[in-house]
Order: structure tokens, then C-alpha cells, then sequence
């Protein structure tokens, strides 16, 4: 049974068990995403007293505030049970070839070491990139209403127009910092 759980798995298992998810989030009339939960720890932590947004009954979300305990301790037991050595991410020749032009090394780990490290973190590019980054995610996942993965997931399953329309902004922003915002920072 550990060797099956520390091997790679098929790649449809993933879908499989979201589909899952998401019929059983719908049959209880709940929608998923992530970015729902800082309104509601916001909203736990007393923030409606002051902003009409955080004001809502945040006991209705309970179960996604468990949902994302679930996926840090899922995380924490994956890395410190379940690897299998430190194998690097395996991505195409061309990708690795992309990247080194812009500067980074080939892939030891799940995450670039040049821009995932204390060091990088605490310099100013670094710092600026993660700040910048940040509030841009956090606005936006509020302006779109939902993050990537209640509107991916969640609001497709649903047939959400707007959700359709959300995700193909978020690829045509993805396309854009791939292409044109990530070679001007690194390049």
C-alpha cells in the first residue's frame, strides 16, 4: 500500500476525485473556492463590526474553513510522508531551456530556487514581486468574484456564465505574465 501511495499516479485521478467533490459540494446546494475563506476568518475575527462586506454569518462557511485545514495538513502529510526522495518536477526540454535564458537553473525541486528562498524573499526585487503579486491576486480574485478555483472548478461545474468568462481572463493574464510581464522582470 506505500508503494502505491509514494509512486506517481494516473493523471485522471485528480479529475476524478474533483468531479467527486464537486457533485457531492452541489448536491448540498455549496459552491468551492479558497479566496472565500479570508472573508470568512476576516469575519471571524470581528471585521464586520467595521466593513459590511465581513458582515455575514460566517458559521454557514465552517465547513470550507475545514476544507482548507484538510488541504494543509493533506500538504504537510504529502511532503513529510509520502515523497519519495527529492525528485525534481519532470517538464519539457524546451520549458528548461526557456527558463535558463531567463535566468533560472534547471528544476531541483517543485519550485524555482531563484525566486523561492529566504534570500530572494528578503531582497527588494524579491520582496516587491511577492507584495505586488499579492495584492494583485487578492484584488483580483475579489474583483472577479472568486479565485481561479471557484470559478475553475466551482462556477463551471455550475455552469456559471460568469465563471466561463473569469477563466478565460485568467488564462488570457497568465498568457500575458508569461509572455510579456516574467521576461521583462527576469530576462
Amino acid at each position: 500500500m506505500i508503494d502505491f501511495l509514494l509512486n506517481p499516479w494516473p493523471w485522471w485521478f485528480s479529475g476524478l476525485i474533483i468531479a467527486v467533490v464537486m457533485f457531492v459540494l452541489l448536491f448540498f446546494g455549496k459552491s468551492f473556492g479558497f479566496s472565500a475563506n479570508l472573508r470568512t476568518l476576516c469575519s471571524i475575527g470581528g471585521a464586520g463590526k467595521k466593513v459590511k462586506f465581513f458582515d455575514f454569518d460566517w458559521k454557514k462557511q465552517i465547513w470550507n474553513i475545514v476544507f482548507l485545514i484538510g488541504a494543509v495538513i493533506g500538504g504537510y502529510i504529502a511532503y513529510a510522508f509520502l515523497t519519495h526522495g527529492n525528485h525534481p518536477v519532470e517538464i519539457s526540454e524546451s520549458t528548461v531551456q526557456d527558463l535558463q535564458a531567463l535566468g533560472f537553473s534547471e528544476p531541483s525541486s517543485l519550485q524555482p530556487a531563484e525566486l523561492f528562498n529566504w534570500e530572494s524573499a528578503l531582497s527588494l526585487k524579491g520582496f516587491l514581486i511577492l507584495a505586488i503579486g499579492g495584492l494583485m491576486v487578492g484584488f483580483g480574485a475579489r474583483y472577479a468574484g472568486g479565485c481561479t478555483s471557484g470559478h475553475a472548478i466551482s462556477g463551471i461545474a455550475d455552469l456559471q456564465i460568469p465563471s466561463f468568462i473569469a477563466v478565460i481572463g485568467f488564462f488570457i493574464g497568465g498568457l500575458i505574465m508569461t509572455f510579456g510581464v516574467f521576461p521583462l522582470i527576469f530576462g
